[in-house]
């Protein structure tokens, strides 16, 4: 065997290492995905925190793999419901799961 084919062995097998390293599993995300949960996170904290009846800082988000989670206190029903209307809004929600709890 050659050096040149050795060396071409050796770079494709890491190559191929490292996007194996990169796909995402049923218990862990792909680069990619976490980039985009990030991005729904963000948006659906701007949603929330645009929504003047409710105390943005008390709810806690949390997105892995388009589904949304909720957690935190409000002070009344209505507030969590606005909560969830404002997550289910953002796009790219799959789901919103309600953890949060009234004072």
């Amino acid at each position: 065997m050659t050096r040149f084919a050795r060396i071409s062995i050796l770079a494709a097998a890491v190559a191929l290492t490292g996007l194996a390293g990169c796909a995402s599993t049923r218990t862990h995300e792909s680069t990619g995905q976490y980039m985009d949960d990030t991005a729904i996170t963000t948006k659906v904290k701007t949603a929330i925190f645009n929504e003047p009846s409710l105390k943005s800082a008390e709810i806690n988000v949390e997105t892995y793999k388009g589904r949304v989670q909720l957690s935190g206190f409000v002070a009344n029903r209505d507030s969590m419901d606005r909560a969830v209307t404002a997550a289910e809004s953002v796009s790219g929600v799959t789901s919103v799961a309600n953890d949060m709890r009234i004072k």
